[in-house]
């Protein structure tokens, strides 16, 4: 999708040449208006197309060297972003533990990656991270994509990237009523069985880890009875990439109506009795409500499951359930190659398209 945008070399404005996709961003917003949870086909396939488009644009290194340079996009890295460096980071994430109360979950960005010496430096800049997190008593929670970590280049490098940022976090010690751990983000669908396999072999070997489930996916009931068998953290996120039906939900009643049946597993009895650990990551206020009310119904206590949120999505949102007395993480990302993080973010809700258009059109 990328490689059929129209540049102008060195100029903002990369949509103006490109009538059919500015037609589509405008489009968009409207078309998802007009329904509310019960999608209908044209707009299951907009919906898709969109989301299609959007990682078209997130994995485009064309796009995203433009991008990153340009200042008509400057406000997509600083309302996502913490910025550039690690300390940009840290800073934010003591800010909202000091200030709200709210936890962090670092994720230094770089992804899709196909160079060693990138490999490298993201697993160098995640230990960075963690040790920082660890000299600032918070908790060393640290996400990772398995892209950033080799597997485009050669998977057998993921578990020795993993483990040595794994071993950092085991390390440094923990403190009271902390939450440590290398959270393996799940990428698109092909990334399924490598992430859950590494996630499963580092756990095997005693490392603190945690996985992120996808409740788009149709296999997703399985891995989380699985996970739950095995007393695991799990982060349970809606999805943010495109499948088609052989694999995933394509309504988003349905992606909904799997939220919840996946959250009744979560916060199960038998899921308290092996330790499990679940993490709620969704804006949506009907499901927090949802899960405060199942939690209470089945003994779990505020502080033996989290929500997540993202940094820059609803954080007035977050902010009232911590008010509440409910553990709340935001997923705090940083780092110079924010784009394809950004372009994601959008990518999730098509109604961001006016975003979108703000940023290329100029």
């Amino acid at each position: 999708m990328a490689d059929t945008i129209a540049f102008q070399q060195g100029r903002p404005g990369l949509l103006k040449k490109n009538a059919a996709l500015q037609k589509m961003v405008q489009k968009v917003p409207g078309q998802l208006r007009r329904v509310g949870d019960d999608e209908d086909g044209t707009t299951c396939m907009t919906r898709r197309l969109w989301q299609s488009a959007m990682i078209g644009l997130a994995r485009s290194a064309r796009v995203k060297s433009i991008m990153q340079t340009s200042r008509a996009t400057s406000f997509l890295a600083k309302k996502y972003v913490a910025g550039a460096t690690a300390s940009d980071g840290v800073c934010r994430a003591i800010e909202l533990f000091e200030h709200e109360n709210i936890r962090s979950s670092l994720f230094y960005m770089g992804e899709y990656v196909d160079r060693l010496d990138r490999v490298e430096q993201n697993v160098e800049s995640k230990i960075l991270v963690a040790r920082a997190l660890r000299e600032a008593s918070l908790d060393i929670h640290v996400s990772v994509d398995p892209t950033q970590i080799g597997h485009h280049i050669a998977p057998g490098l993921v578990h020795e990237r993993a483990v040595n940022i794994a071993t950092v976090i085991r390390h440094a010690g923990a403190q009271k009523d902390s939450v440590n751990c290398l959270m393996f983000d799940m990428e698109d669908a092909s990334l399924n069985d490598p992430t859950i396999n590494v996630h499963n072999a580092l756990q095997d070997e005693r490392y603190p880890v945690a996985l992120t489930l996808q409740a788009y996916m149709l296999r997703s009931m399985a891995d989380m009875r699985h996970q739950i068998a095995r007393g695991s953290r799990v982060r349970l996120v809606k999805g943010a990439f495109a499948a088609g039906r052989d694999i995933a939900y394509t309504r988003l009643a349905d992606v909904k109506q799997n939220s919840r049946a996946l959250i009744d597993l979560m916060l199960s009895r038998e899921a308290k009795e092996t330790n499990f650990y679940p993490i709620i990551a969704t804006h949506d206020t009907r499901l927090h409500d949802y899960t405060v009310e199942l939690a209470r119904k089945n003994g779990w206590k505020p502080g033996e499951y989290e929500f997540e949120m993202l940094l820059g999505v609803r954080e007035d949102v977050a902010r009232a359930l911590a008010v509440r007395g409910e553990r709340v993480r935001l997923y705090v990302p940083f780092g110079r190659d924010w784009w394809p993080h950004a372009i994601r973010r959008i990518g999730e809700n098509p109604s961001n398209a006016l975003l979108l258009a703000r940023s290329l059109v100029g």
